[in-house]
């Protein structure tokens, strides 16, 4: 009986000391060499095991069980901050701990929405905290920065690809261009593959007419439909007539046009200038630019927006002077 209590006792204290090591090495020594570098979001409110299960599936540390119950253990879980965290696979987990406990967040997360121009751009920045609207826009236009960037307009509106971007407490407004005119490049490479040589647009062109779909379409399946008015009214030589046009740079789109916002001279201003206007206005998502690319096939010239915010679309002026009476007076 005696040599049996001796055995469990030796068995109990070698798993005590197997599970000691265990919890021991996954606490003190890193999983890898720093190769592996992840940006983590911790959104308020998440839990611990969400968490280290992230950490795991993206190979920053060996066990999200052990994550879970260092944490715990420690009394960090209870102090971790939301924010957005830089971890690599060669920091302990104590100093994972450590350092989302304390809130040492390494980048801020900015999303620019489909559609927004580059002074709406510049005005969310600001409101962000993180570069103020005067240090964007004279980047965006900055002839040295967009000359590198290969963009041939007069600012980078129209090729600051909508997404989310990770950036740095320090970030520098080129580095954010650059970024977000990479991110263009990559999805209008992909979008354009293929495209019918029937098309006969330039890239330039092709931006300029989606920035303005983007804002006048507010269900995604009416783009396809919107560029095929325009593209049948550019072809028949008729002036495209958009009210985004007439206040581009002048105040954000979505404040009603008046008429003298229509009759207020600007070379954006398509009810005054025929064709399309000298850049965009406003940066496009990928369905826009593949509405451009892929128009619809209609015989429409004209749409005006109903009141739940589709658009009833129109073959002759007389159609569309009744969809006018319809649904707008």
């Amino acid at each position: 009986m005696l040599k049996f209590f001796i055995a469990a006792a030796v068995s109990f204290l070698l798993c005590l000391a197997l599970l000691a090591g265990w919890y021991l090495r996954n606490l003190l020594v890193p999983l890898g060499d720093g190769k592996v570098v992840r940006n983590i979001s911790l959104p308020a409110g998440a839990s611990v095991k969400k968490l280290a299960n992230e950490l795991e599936k993206q190979g920053i540390i060996r066990s999200a069980r052990h994550f879970v119950l260092a944490s715990r253990l420690s009394g960090e879980a209870k102090r971790f901050k939301a924010g957005n965290y830089s971890l690599s696979n060669a920091m302990t987990t104590t100093a994972i701990l450590r350092k989302i406990a304390n809130g040492e967040t390494d980048f801020r997360r900015f999303t620019l929405p489909e559609g927004y121009s580059m002074y709406q751009a510049a005005e969310l920045l600001q409101k962000q905290g993180i570069m103020t609207q005067e240090v964007f826009l004279d980047a965006c236009r900055d002839k040295k920065l967009l000359t590198t960037l290969g963009i041939k307009g007069s600012s980078a509106e129209g090729y600051l690809f909508p997404a989310t971007y990770d950036l740095a407490h320090d970030e520098e407004p080129e580095r954010l261009i650059s970024q977000m005119t990479a991110y263009f490049e990559k999805m209008y490479s992909q979008i354009s593959v293929g495209v019918p040589q029937t098309v006969g647009m330039s890239r330039h062109e092709v931006v300029t007419l989606a920035s303005m779909i983007e804002k006048e379409a507010v269900f995604p399946a009416e783009r396809p439909m919107i560029a095929s008015v325009f593209q049948n009214r550019l072809k028949l030589g008729m002036r495209l007539q958009s009210d985004p046009t007439a206040v581009y740079g002048v105040k954000t789109f979505g404040w009603t046009v008046t008429k003298a916002d229509i009759l207020r001279p600007s070379p954006y201003n398509t009810y005054l200038n025929a064709g399309l206007p000298p850049g965009p206005i406003g940066n496009p998502g990928a369905d826009a630019l593949r509405a451009v690319l892929y128009p619809a096939k209609t015989p429409y010239l004209y749409f005006v927006a109903r009141r739940d915010g589709t658009h009833q679309f129109s073959r002759t002026l007389e159609e569309h002077n009744q969809a006018v009476r319809k649904y707008l007076k």
